[in-house]
């Protein structure tokens, strides 16, 4: 398998995604196997699962690994090519505008990456703790600020990133387990 999880950005994708045998053939070809394997674990026939297989192959869902022999017969190899898929709000973008913005306005551009990041991590992680029974550390920070108006705001940006700095230099070091630390800053998008 390629990667834990993948985020999907093309509707071709997400369409072949959400057919529900196509799922389970996913689920099933989580490690490398043939079409006549996976129907026998999901109670399908070959040819069904062949069909949904193939569809899987053209969204690029899952790729072809390898061949092995049964009997007389040559078998192809599938896997997904993730444990899990997320699906970027992207897809359901058809308005230039939000790109423009997101052109435009860095740190907001950097917000939107951010999100489907994080979505594709946690995703990633709990495959890790489910299929592979680890225990993750980690840990999420969320919390609530106001401000009565635009200098309290500035001067609380000034503040957040002159603790931050020394933080992320103290821990920032190349040796020693990798964790992401991720913070972030936004208006409230339920208030107006």
């Amino acid at each position: 398998m390629e990667a834990r999880a993948r985020t999907l950005t093309e509707p071709e994708a997400v369409e072949a995604l959400t057919h529900p045998v196509r799922r389970r053939v996913l689920e099933a070809l989580r490690r490398p196997d043939s079409a006549a394997a996976v129907a026998r674990a999901i109670g399908l026939p070959r040819q069904k699962v062949n069909y949904h297989l193939k569809e899987l192959e053209r969204a690029r869902l899952v790729r072809p690994v390898g061949e092995r022999r049964k009997g007389h017969l040559i078998e192809r190899l599938y896997e997904a090519v993730a444990g899990s898929f997320v699906v970027s709000p992207r897809v359901a973008w058809s308005d230039e505008r939000r790109d423009g913005v997101l052109r435009d306005q860095v740190s907001l551009r950097h917000l939107v990456g951010l999100g489907e990041r994080l979505q594709q991590d946690a995703s990633g992680l709990l495959d890790r703790a489910a299929f592979d029974g680890e225990e993750i550390p980690s840990a999420a920070v969320e919390a609530d600020v106001r401000f009565p108006d635009e200098a309290a705001r500035a001067a609380f940006m000034e503040d957040y990133l002159a603790a931050l700095g020394p933080l992320l230099e103290k821990y920032g070091a190349r040796r020693g387990r990798g964790f992401r630390v991720a913070l972030a800053v936004y208006p409230d998008p339920e208030e107006e």
